[in-house]
């Protein structure tokens, strides 16, 4: 079987969505129009999808805010002074914050799924946010009359339903974005906080049988906003033995970008579970060079001298845009290494006869 090859999910907005959603927030065009304007960049999103030769496509997050916050949207139960994510180049941003319970998801992905499904034929990979990640909503102090176990509680139903609603609409797989786990590491090297993150998250994978499983996945990467990152300084033999704990059947890792790939290889090779499928990245999406085919294939083949192929996969770093307003990379750049990738993987497979 030839190695596959998936996007991460999110493609920079269109200058004309980014227009739109400015115009909409200030009052000068209706939620008709704005909608229209959503539409009409999904749909254009995923014919470039298309043309690039993806097998598998997404609707590059287009109506997204951004991939953590998507199930926010509309709660008013939030105050803007949450967690602040600090990145490498100065720039931060910060989570909102739980004032009252009980939590639930005001958006779940699966709308999003539906939506791009009027667009294409093709199998649909659909992105979910994190169990751990919206658990930092929570504040340290507590909310009155709402324990922390309570909350916990709550969004372990909701990630569930989350994941199982796009699961049972025909998503290709599903995505967890697990973003903060490099990041729980800087900011507790102990490895306290980011077994936590596991457990919760496993708590959510507990509710699905091993058949299920094999369509869900989880991506890691040292976040990716305006050109820069929040943890690539953490080392991925820590980050490894405490990744595959995770009870998924798929696994996307950054590894483009990395200084040393075949000491990251070496590491996914001694804790990669027999079953799991590793998606290795081969694009470097805040990179503005566009990898050529030869310089994927020859990525790939590295990563075939440690992984089987039949557990291997390739994949892009990260999204291209994460975050709506982030627009660092254009749209032509982010479809041009999508056709690198699919070629360069192609190319792979026809060197290892696959």
């Amino acid at each position: 079987m030839p190695i596959p090859t998936e996007p991460i999910g999110s493609i920079p907005r269109p200058p004309q969505l980014l227009a739109a959603a400015t115009d909409f927030s200030a009052g000068r065009i209706s939620l008709e129009q704005f909608h229209s304007a959503q539409d009409s960049a999904l749909r254009d999103t995923i014919s470039l999808f298309e043309q690039t030769g993806s097998p598998v496509v997404t609707d590059g997050e287009q109506t997204k805010s951004s991939f953590a916050t998507y199930p926010l949207s509309g709660l008013t139960n939030l105050a803007p002074d949450g967690v602040v994510i600090p990145f490498a180049d100065g720039h931060t941003r910060q989570l909102p914050k739980l004032t009252a319970g009980p939590f639930r998801y005001a958006t779940h992905a699966v709308t999003y799924l539906n939506a791009a499904r009027r667009y294409t034929q093709r199998p649909l990979k659909q992105a979910v946010i994190s169990a751990s990640a919206l658990s930092l909503l929570y504040p340290q102090q507590g909310i009155a009359q709402y324990s922390r176990e309570a909350f916990l509680g709550d969004l372990t139903r909701e990630a569930v339903r989350d994941i199982r609603e796009c699961l049972d609409a025909g998503a290709h797989n599903v995505q967890i974005d697990f973003t903060e786990a490099r990041l729980a590491l800087k900011l507790d090297p102990s490895g306290n906080l980011l077994s936590a993150f596991i457990g919760l998250n496993n708590r959510v994978l507990d509710h699905f049988p091993d058949a299920n499983r094999a369509r869900i996945g989880v991506h890691t990467c040292p976040g990716g906003d305006h050109d820069s990152t929040h943890s690539a300084d953490v080392d991925y033999a820590d980050l490894a033995p405490f990744l595959f704990q995770l009870k998924a059947g798929r696994f996307y890792i950054q590894l483009a970008s990395e200084r040393d790939r075949p000491k990251v290889l070496k590491t996914a090779r001694k804790v990669l579970q027999p079953g799991q499928k590793l998606f290795v990245g081969v694009i470097d999406p805040i990179n503005p060079r566009i990898e050529t085919a030869e310089e994927v294939r020859d990525r790939v083949l590295e990563a075939a001298e440690f992984i089987p192929v039949e557990s291997l996969g390739t994949t892009d770093d990260c999204g291209f845009s994460p975050f709506a307003d982030d627009t660092s990379t254009s749209r032509e750049t982010a479809f041009a290494k999508i056709r690198s990738r699919v070629e360069g993987t192609h190319l792979a497979n026809k060197v290892l006869g696959i």
